[in-house]
């Protein structure tokens, strides 16, 4: 009689056997140069549009705030998401595309290290949004944050991978953690 193995999940790195956290030792990993971009929405309204992208909001110039606002969570990820190991940051990119009702960020952050930085791009998303519906709150109660996911990511053992268009978004299915070619 044959025996059939079940595939196993998994493992979850940062958990250890009896289900406890750990900080994910990393210190037998390769210093590589690593990099990742992340993006997420502030949806609003045209008028609400018109007023950020002349810097005329009640608050002042919400780009601009937005933009220092992103930079600066990057650098202080660690100290935000609880098993993040802190990294030497070498670049943070923060950037905007306005569109007709929403405004689009996008955070690119790059080191030399032994892990990546998507928690990194991902967490200068975030706060830029925050302080982007912080700004317009005071003329749109109603704004959304939405969206907000990794594009890219490069370095390191388990190699580089880009979302394709259409991919991304809320509901975009199984995702790059799913490892190379496992999308179908």
């Amino acid at each position: 009689m044959a025996v059939v193995s079940k595939p196993q999940p998994p493992e979850l790195t940062h958990l250890r056997q009896d289900g406890t956290a750990q900080m994910v030792d990393v210190s037998a990993k390769a210093v590589t140069v690593r990099e990742a971009t992340a993006a997420g929405t502030v949806h609003t309204t045209a008028q609400v549009m018109a007023l950020l992208g002349a810097g005329e909001l009640p608050k002042g110039d919400a780009l601009a705030v937005a933009r220092v606002a992103g930079i600066m969570a990057a650098k202080k990820t660690p100290e935000l998401i609880p098993l993040c190991h802190p990294l030497p940051i070498s670049k943070v990119t923060v950037d905007f595309d306005l569109g007709a009702t929403a405004v689009t960020i996008n955070a690119t952050v790059k080191t030399r290290g032994v892990t990546g930085v998507e928690m990194e791009a991902l967490t200068a998303v975030s706060v830029a949004a925050l302080s982007v519906y912080d700004m317009v709150k005071a003329v749109d109660k109603h704004a959304v944050i939405s969206g907000i996911h990794v594009l890219a990511k490069s370095g390191g053992k388990s190699g580089d991978w880009t979302v394709d268009a259409g991919e991304a978004g809320p509901g975009a299915g199984a995702g790059p953690w799913a490892g190379p070619g496992a999308r179908a």
